[in-house]
């Protein structure tokens, strides 16, 4: 980790990693009183590093809804069957079950992705606060998709400058379904929530003016006006570009932590662990603006 950059005064510090992205909170517990110095602090780190990690939080569901709720309004899931009991706005992140059934979405993250590209608001940002662990596994990846965009190639910079994509939450779901006992059968008013929708491939950060590349192999289904080879093929490009190691930090969880990042700048992947260890994490997600 490099030098602390916090002033001395401060009653907390922020330590970056040594990634492409990314930086450790130290010293501030998520379930005292945040003054709104220190929520600005969070709020200019967070735009900084895209991804924050607070490590070893004793918060309840309802600390971690109020913190989430300072950075703008939650959103609610399609899939409402992994609610937290109470707690509507968490998302239970699990490969537990109970009683022969599925007590939360064991399978999220197994493609790259930003968290609700698929709505015509896109996530600002998640959070994700480990309850249970695995002895092995159980990473997530980030990829830093304004350095995806910076590192691009001319010409393909050229041909997406300007283009636009479909982005479309049943893309994977089929085969998800396939792999995994998790996916339930969507209801006609579930898949009439989540009806795809048309995204700028590249996007402007609405608080920074950082260009982000906006693609991602788990949502995104085509580039809109291209014959479906080109699309397919120039998709396939940008992919692959943008998971390169040199754009990847990798998080090992630790017990407690909590991790909020922003999904205007990165894509995520869960890198998996043994079915038979028990991972539950709970999950908010901030609702964010039109991408542009």
């Amino acid at each position: 980790m490099s030098a602390v950059l916090a002033p001395a005064a401060a009653h907390f510090r922020i330590e970056l990693f040594d990634a492409p992205l990314g930086a450790q909170v130290v010293g501030l517990d998520l379930a005292q009183p945040l003054s709104d110095a220190n929520f600005r602090r969070l709020h200019h780190a967070h735009l900084d590093h895209h991804v924050l990690v607070f490590r070893a939080q004793r918060i309840t569901p309802q600390q971690q809804i109020d913190f989430s709720r300072r950075f703008g309004p939650l959103q609610i899931h399609v899939l409402r069957q992994f609610q937290l009991p109470g707690h509507p706005q968490v998302l239970q992140i699990s490969n537990i079950f109970e009683n022969g059934q599925p007590t939360g979405l064991g399978d999220a993250g197994q493609f790259w992705h930003s968290d609700l590209s698929y709505k015509e608001v896109p996530s600002l940002g998640s959070m994700l606060h480990a309850q249970e662990l695995p002895q092995d596994g159980g990473d997530t990846l980030f990829a830093n998709m304004h350095l995806a965009w910076e590192s691009l190639p001319v010409a393909l910079r050229h041909a997406v400058r300007n283009a636009r994509a479909e982005h479309n939450y049943l893309a994977q779901y089929a085969e998800l379904q396939r792999r995994n006992p998790f996916r339930p059968p969507l209801t006609q008013a579930q898949i009439d929530e989540v009806r795809p929708v048309v995204h700028p491939v590249v996007r402007v950060h609405p608080e920074t003016g950082r260009r982000a590349l906006f693609v991602s192999e788990h949502f995104t289904t085509r580039i809109v006006g291209l014959p479906d080879d080109e699309s397919r093929d120039l998709l396939a490009e940008l992919f692959a570009h943008s998971v390169k190691p040199e754009h990847i930090y990798r998080h090992r969880w630790l017990p407690g932590d909590l991790v909020f990042w922003d999904n205007r700048s990165l894509l995520h992947l869960a890198a998996g662990c043994p079915a038979t260890q028990r991972r539950r994490l709970y999950r908010t997600t901030i609702e964010g603006d039109i991408p542009f």
